[in-house]
C-alpha cells in the first residue's frame, strides 16, 4: 500500500444501523486503499458486524464535548495559530456561526481544530458520511490544513440541513456521492452537477445462498403462524407506529408473529402501542443485532415489512440496505412507496407498495399477502433477481475508490474506471 492515506469522518463508527458504510469500507481497502477513520462519537452499540473485524483502519475518535478533552482542544488551538489558513477558516465560521448560533456549530470548528492538529501528514485527502455535522468538521479541518475533501450523503442529512448550508459544502466539496435518484435530484436542485448517483448495492459475498422455498403458511393454522420480520431503528421515519395499527387491523382469525429488530428512542412507545392495541404477546422486540442474527431472521421470516414515511422534523430514509439484504434471502417485501425505496422495488413486481402514512392501506396488503404464498414466493424470486442484477456493490466501489484514487493522487487500479455512471450526475 502506498504512504498516502485517506482520512474518512463519520459522525459514529462502528454502528450496527450503518452496514452500507462498513461494507464501503472494507470494499476500499480490498482495493488498496490505506485508510484511516475518525469519528465524532464512540460507539452505543453492544455488538458489532462480522465486518468491522474485517476493516484494518483504526479508528480514532474526536471529543464528543469539547469540555471532556480541554488540553486536545487547546493543542488544536495552538497549532491553528500557526496556519496561514486560520484567517479563512474563522471567516468561514463567523458566516456560518452567524446563521446558526447553537452550541453544536462552536463544538463543531473544536472537533475540527483536534482533527487538524492529529491528522498525520500522510492523510492526502478526507472523505465525509453524511453531509451534516460531519460535513461541518471535514470542511472545517480541510480548509485549515489545505486539504481536499469529498463526501458521501445519505438521507437525514439530504433532507434535514439547510439549503444554504448544504449549497456551500457542495459548492466547497471536490466531488460527492449519493445513494438514490431521491437525493440526488434535491442535490442537484441546489448544486447541478456537484453530486454522483452511486447505489450502496450489497456484496451478496456476504450472504448465504437463499433458503428453500419456504413454507406455505397463510396464517389460518394458530400453530403455523405467519412471521412477519421488520429490520429498523426504532425511530419516527421507520413507520412502526403504522405497522402496529396495522397488525392490529388485520382480522382476527389471520395468525401471525412479528420480529422487530432494532433500537432506537420509540422502544417504550412502541412497546406501550403495541400493548394497548393488545399484540403484546405478538410482537416481539429484539433490540438491535449484528448481522449474522438479522440473517437468520429473515431466512426464518415468511414476509419482511419496512413502512418507512416522513418524519416530523423532515428527516426520511434513503434506499434502505435492510431491502437488499431481504432481497439476498429470496424475501418477500411489503413496504411503503417513498423516498429511495421505489427505485429497488416495484410494485407488483419485485415486492408490494403502498402509501406512507396510510395503516389501512398496509393492513389490507398484509391480508392479501398473507393468504397468497405463492404470491409472496414470486415476488421473493423477483426482488433476488433485481439485487443480482442491478444492485451489486461492485459499480458504486469501483466509481468512489477511482474519486479517492485521483483525489489522493494515487495510481489508477485496472478496475478503477467509472463505468457510466458519471452519467447519472444529470
Amino acid at each position: 500500500m502506498s504512504a498516502k492515506r485517506v482520512a474518512v469522518v463519520l459522525k459514529g463508527y462502528p454502528r450496527l444501523s450503518e452496514t452500507f458504510i462498513a461494507q464501503e469500507l472494507l470494499a476500499l481497502e480490498r482495493r488498496g486503499l490505506a485508510l484511516e477513520i475518525w469519528s465524532l462519537r464512540r460507539p452505543t452499540d453492544r455488538a458489532r458486524h462480522p465486518m468491522h473485524a474485517q476493516i484494518r483502519a483504526d479508528a480514532a475518535y474526536l471529543p464528543e464535548y469539547l469540555r471532556d478533552a480541554p488540553l486536545r482542544v487547546l493543542r488544536g488551538i495552538g497549532a491553528a495559530l500557526r496556519r496561514p489558513n486560520l484567517p479563512a477558516l474563522l471567516a468561514l465560521f463567523a458566516r456560518d456561526l452567524r446563521r446558526d448560533p447553537t452550541a453544536s456549530r462552536l463544538r463543531r470548528l473544536g472537533q475540527a481544530l483536534v482533527l487538524a492538529r492529529e491528522l498525520p501528514s500522510e492523510v492526502v485527502h478526507l472523505h465525509v458520511h453524511f453531509l451534516h455535522t460531519p460535513a461541518s468538521v471535514a470542511r472545517y479541518a480541510a480548509l485549515l490544513t489545505g486539504r481536499r475533501w469529498s463526501f458521501s450523503a445519505h438521507a437525514k442529512d439530504i433532507w434535514t440541513t439547510p439549503d444554504w448550508e448544504l449549497t456551500e459544502k457542495l459548492r466547497d466539496a471536490e466531488w460527492g456521492v449519493t445513494c438514490t435518484r431521491d437525493g440526488l435530484a434535491r442535490l442537484n436542485a441546489l448544486a447541478p452537477g456537484r453530486t454522483l448517483l452511486a447505489y450502496h448495492g450489497l456484496d451478496r459475498a456476504r450472504f448465504p445462498a437463499p433458503p428453500p422455498p419456504r413454507e406455505p403458511r397463510d396464517g389460518t393454522d394458530p400453530g403455523r403462524p405467519l412471521r412477519l420480520l421488520c429490520v429498523g431503528r426504532l425511530v419516527a421515519k421507520k413507520g412502526h407506529d403504522d405497522l402496529i395499527d396495522a397488525l392490529a387491523a388485520l382480522p382476527p382469525d389471520l395468525h401471525w408473529q412479528l420480529d422487530l429488530i432494532g433500537g432506537g428512542e420509540l422502544r417504550a412507545a412502541l412497546e406501550a402501542r403495541a400493548a394497548a392495541s393488545g399484540l403484546a404477546a405478538r410482537v416481539r422486540f429484539r433490540g438491535a443485532l449484528a448481522q449474522p442474527a438479522v440473517v437468520e431472521a429473515m431466512r426464518a421470516a415468511d414476509l419482511f415489512v419496512l413502512p418507512t414515511k416522513p418524519a416530523p422534523g423532515g428527516d426520511r430514509d434513503g434506499l434502505p440496505n435492510v431491502l437488499m439484504e431481504a432481497a439476498s434471502q429470496a424475501l418477500p417485501i411489503l413496504a411503503t412507496a417513498f423516498a429511495g425505496t421505489p427505485e429497488f422495488i416495484t410494485d407488483g413486481v419485485h415486492g408490494v407498495l403502498v402509501p406512507p402514512g396510510e395503516s389501512a392501506a398496509l393492513a389490507a396488503a398484509l391480508t392479501r399477502l398473507a393468504g397468497d404464498p405463492s404470491c409472496r414466493q414470486r415476488l421473493g424470486a423477483a426482488a433476488l433477481a433485481r439485487l443480482v442484477q442491478d444492485f451489486s456493490e461492485e459499480a458504486a466501489i469501483t466509481l468512489i475508490a477511482g474519486r479517492l484514487r485521483a483525489s489522493a493522487g494515487l495510481p489508477q487500479g485496472a478496475a478503477a474506471h467509472e463505468p457510466g455512471l458519471s452519467a447519472c450526475a444529470s
